[in-house]
């Protein structure tokens, strides 16, 4: 009986701390892959700040469809409870039509970030291009995540 009021106290603070925590807004995302690419690709400073544009307003376009496709996965699971057959057609194109979007936006991010590149660094740019692009769970080399370099 010790033992269950102290998890019971663990598990209401876990509660409330993931209830509030908050996404990353584009402007961190964007600094996180910055970072990312100046540890693997020894940017110039010149190229941080190049970077940090492009990949700022890829995830600000991203963002707005992370939004879109939330909503369209409840359309989605309204629709499976529902037993709407059309409905979940619809909302699977949505959803398809969504991620090739999010796909194309962060791949015209990579092409941009690609051409600031020098020929060194281009060469190690398109070694991580041989992986797929997933940014599943637990970052480079997690489950769904790319693969460390």
């Amino acid at each position: 009986m010790k033992y269950v009021i102290p998890a019971l106290v663990l598990a209401a603070g876990m509660t409330v701390a993931f209830a509030q925590r908050t996404p990353p807004t584009p402007a961190e995302m964007a600094q996180h892959e910055v970072e990312r690419y100046t540890d693997r690709l020894s940017l110039t400073s010149d190229q941080q700040q190049q970077a940090t544009t492009i990949f700022t307003a890829a995830a600000a376009s991203e963002a707005s469809l992370h939004e879109q496709q939330r909503a369209a996965h409840e359309a989605l699971k309204t629709a499976i409870t529902s037993g709407d057959t059309a409905a979940i057609t619809a909302q699977a194109a949505t959803l398809g039509q969504i991620e090739t979007e999010m796909t194309t936006s962060h791949a015209l991010a990579a092409a941009k970030f690609y051409k600031l590149l020098t020929a060194d660094q281009q060469t190690k740019f398109a070694r991580s291009l041989d992986r797929p692009m997933g940014r599943g769970p637990g970052g480079p080399g997690g489950p769904g995540g790319p693969e460390p370099e």
